[in-house]
């Protein structure tokens, strides 16, 4: 590297720094501070890539794709459904609408088309496969490796190869590689690279193309992620750095950059502020403490990059605490002795340092923004602006190794293989939080308990993928949190709707509504609570009412096709379906729709619509074993037994040791009415696990349904002796009692139906049962003991009054079973059992017996 010889008196600027004329290049091209290079003085250009170069280009790929392995195996995550639900990237003309019409994407506040262009670009290729999107994240991370390497070379800051490779594997950034909506961070900082290495190419060899490409890949950045506004600072900087000043000339080459930067950055601010209102009232003062310590926190972070959170704890802003103000302090104190020093060390620590927060200048808290209100910091927000303390740092490394003797250089980069190595296994650790939304949000109440509605959202994918009890637990911790929160308690009341505490959850449903009268979760939840009741009349009640709340809500258009198909209004349930298709929802829910689509047209003799439904599904749930067992039930419907079976031998194939995905197989298709299926599915659960208490019970359950009362209720009672807090236990004693009665086993009938009333004693169904049952043996003292219990339950149940008028009339309290069939009658005059015994009653005391 060319250092100048020239001489120059020493002057004295400061007690510790001499301005002598050395120029050593830390972390930085080795410059005179005096010389009085042109704006034109061509900067060192890199040659075209020769073959150890591509080579070097290659190693950089490998690093970066073999360190992101489990992030390209991952899934979606959180905000990544702001572009799986979008319709604008599911539909063709949404193109257009992304950019013409950017109001129409729901959750988004920016005006980024770029990101949405190329998600929209790939649902054309392959809808919503998750690994299509996070290898594209994964290969712009390495296009931006190898591009960030070039401009280091241009620069010819020391260990460029290096500083490419240290931001490769740096764990810091797997948030904006792994995190699939965080697009934005790869394609900003991709037209951003490509615009500074356009612009020095267009200092050495100025030609107005070269300018307006640069200015065009800023647009580009901008157009993608407004965080690149800095670029035109960072410019200024590097022309500072390289040559000591800056000229008119390089003001009027800047000055458009600027324009762009001040045109984009202000309409997308207008955007965001009428689409999302944010205003945290901080202070000027508590705002410049927010940004000094974050900048602190990022710089720490990039050099000890352990306790990386998706979500940082916030950190008290004190503006009257003095320990507050050490951190601003120190900044300004390291930048005024960076700027004494820099004759003396030059300009590149300081050129480094400025870069490093003027790129982070953005998101530092000056101006609000909405994810202040969960973190002031991420590591996303970084992804540019660590740059400057990489190359920094790294920079100093390799020019100090330099001077170091040849074995000790070995030993060295032996030490810098390693560095790489341990940054590498700490990003593959770190990309596998990224692998499914239970791990993902697991992972930051581990770090970060206090998360705002973290545990909410881990309680919502607990629940989703059948781990109730761990969901439930989940949403006491939000419920304690953030008890005003609707949300909370929707999600509480589904755990326990899940668990078969249903008067549990009618509770917490019913405190969601309170709080919000018109959450569609609760709403949608109450629904499903009906549904699990059994009560399908007042399910479709409830989803209607639901979807007068939000007429686009899919789960409520599908929930109600589900309830219209168990009251065997069939048209109606395929209408419903395919308003909810017509509505794009994501894959998983396609498929369930496509099913129900399917049971529709089978139920009406439509069984070509219905095996094309069904084959739909497969396509969609690939992995899943329902639509197998569909088409084995629609075979054996046509009379092709030999399909059938091999469907559902497939099917067992699919699931071969899952025993939770064949127990949530076995429960689907119980409730559909595939009970033979359903049993074949529960016995392969035992097969694996033989004390499976749900299995058991839901075999037993099975089994009553298709009136095989014996095995039924040993099945079930073997459920209860295996788990003695199984949560459908009461409903089991239940049908076991059922069971007994159906055998002629009254006694046991009556001890099971009063075990669910202890287990449950909100639960009007075992009272009702155990009421009759004692009415039919005539003892008519229980009986009514038992209806005006349920009445305390139920005091508007015009059943349970005109069976209390019953058991009064053969108590021989003729004149309360008047008042109470009257009172029956009140409240619905065509209740034929009320009409009838009240007839009876007069007529029988009028001397007629009827």
């Amino acid at each position: 590297m060319a250092v100048s010889k020239k001489a120059t008196r020493p002057r004295r600027v400061g007690a510790t720094c001499r301005a002598e004329q050395r120029a050593t290049p830390t972390g930085a091209t080795a410059v005179d501070a005096n010389s009085r290079q042109s704006t034109s003085d061509p900067l060192p250009q890199p040659s075209r890539f020769s073959r150890k170069e591509v080579i070097a280009a290659l190693l950089l790929g490998v690093m970066v794709v073999a360190s992101y392995v489990p992030a390209m195996l991952g899934g979606f995550v959180w905000d990544d459904t702001v572009f799986t639900e979008e319709p604008l990237v599911r539909d063709w003309d949404g193109i257009w609408r992304i950019w013409l019409s950017p109001g129409e994407i729901k959750n988004e506040g920016h005006y980024w088309p770029l990101v949405y262009s190329s998600f929209w670009l790939e649902h054309k290729l392959w809808g919503f496969a998750p690994m299509g999107y996070h290898v594209v994240n994964v290969l712009l991370h390495a296009l931006i490796c190898v591009l960030l390497w070039r401009v280091m070379l241009m620069l010819a800051v020391p260990g460029a190869w290096l500083i490419a490779a240290v931001f490769a594997v740096h764990p810091l950034h797997v948030e904006s590689v792994a995190w699939v909506i965080e697009r934005k961070d790869l394609l900003s900082g991709l037209f951003y690279l490509a615009a500074i290495r356009v612009w020095l190419r267009f200092t050495d060899a100025p030609k107005t193309g070269r300018y307006f490409f640069a200015l065009g890949l800023f647009g580009a950045a901008m157009l993608s992620k407004s965080i690149a506004v800095t670029l035109p600072v960072a410019l200024a900087i590097l022309v500072w750095w390289k040559r000591g000043k800056l000229t008119w000339i390089d003001a009027r080459r800047l000055a458009p950059f600027f324009g762009v930067a001040a045109f984009i950055a202000l309409a997308d601010l207008q955007f965001y502020q009428g689409r999302e209102e944010v205003s945290l009232g901080y202070s000027l003062a508590e705002r410049v403490l927010i940004a000094s310590r974050a900048l602190w926190f990022y710089a720490g972070k990039l050099i000890w990059p352990t306790d990386l959170a998706v979500i940082y704890p916030h950190w008290e802003v004190r503006v009257a605490s003095l320990a507050a103000w050490a951190w601003p302090v120190a900044a300004c104190a390291l930048a005024g002795t960076l700027w004494l020093c820099r004759h003396r060390i030059g300009r590149g620590p300081l050129a480094g340092l400025s870069y490093f927060a003027v790129t982070l200048a953005p998101v530092l808290g000056f101006v609000d923004y909405g994810y202040m209100q969960f973190s002031f910091v991420a590591d996303r927000y970084q992804y540019l602006g660590g740059i400057g303390v990489i190359a920094l740092v790294v920079g100093v490394a390799v020019y100090g190794a330099g001077k170091a003797p040849s074995n000790l250089r070995i030993a060295l980069g032996g030490a810098a293989a390693i560095v790489l190595a341990l940054l590498a296994s700490l990003t593959w650790r770190q990309a596998g939080i990224y692998r499914d939304p239970v791990t993902f949000f697991s992972h930051i109440v581990s770090l970060n308990p206090q998360a705002r509605d973290a545990h909410l959202n881990l309680c919502a994918e607990l629940i989703e993928v059948g781990r109730a009890q761990e969901g439930l637990d989940a949403c006491l911790v939000a419920k304690d949190r953030r008890p005003e929160v609707p949300s909370v308690h929707a999600n509480s009341g589904l755990a326990l709707i899940r668990l078969g505490r249903y008067d549990e959850a009618g509770g917490s449903l019913r405190r969601a509504l309170e709080i919000d009268p018109k959450h569609r979760i609760a709403l949608q939840n109450t629904a499903v609570l009906l549904m699990q009741r059994g009560d399908y009349s007042k399910a479709v009640e409830q989803y209607r009412e639901t979807l007068a709340v939000a007429p686009d809500f899919v789960m409520a258009h599908g929930g109600l096709g589900e309830a219209l198909f168990a009251l065997e209004r069939h048209e109606e349930a395929l209408a419903a379906a395919t308003t909810a298709l017509d509505l794009g929802p994501d894959a998983r829910i396609r498929g369930a729709l496509h099913r129900l689509l399917g049971r529709s047209n089978r139920a009406l003799g439509r069984f070509d619509p219905a095996e094309r439904n069904f084959r739909s599904a497969m396509e969609l749930e690939p992995r899943d074993a329902a639509p197998l067992f569909e088409l084995s039930r629609l075979r054996r419907e046509q009379q092709r037994h030999e399909e059938a079976e091999d469907y559902l031998r497939r099917a067992r194939e699919l699931l071969p040791s899952d025993t939770a995905a064949l127990q949530r197989v076995a429960e689907e298709l119980r409730k559909q009415g595939l009970l033979e299926e359903a049993l074949a599915a529960y016995r392969a659960v035992l097969e694996i696990e033989p004390d499976h208490a749900f299995a058991h019970g839901g075999m037993g359950h099975t089994l009553f349904d298709l009136e095989r009362y014996e095995e039924s209720a040993e099945a079930m009672t073997t459920a209860i002796s295996l788990r003695e807090d199984l949560p459908m236990a009461a409903f089991l004693h239940v049908l076991i009692g059922r069971a007994s009665k159906e055998t002629g086993r009254l006694d046991a009938a009556v001890e099971h139906f009063q075990r669910a009333v202890e287990l449950d004693p909100q639960d009007a169904d075992p009272i009702d049962r155990l009421a009759l049952l004692h009415y039919e043996q005539r003892r008519y003292e229980d009986a009514h003991r038992l209806y005006q219990r349920m009445l305390e339950i139920q005091p508007e149940n015009v059943q349970t009054i005109s069976n209390l008028a019953a058991t009064q009339y053969y108590l021989g309290r003729t004149d309360e079973a008047i008042r109470s069939f009257e009172r029956a009658l009140a409240i619905d005059p065509n209740h034929d059992a009320a009409r009838s015994g009240l007839g009876q009653i007069r007529a029988l005391l009028g001397g007629t017996r009827q």
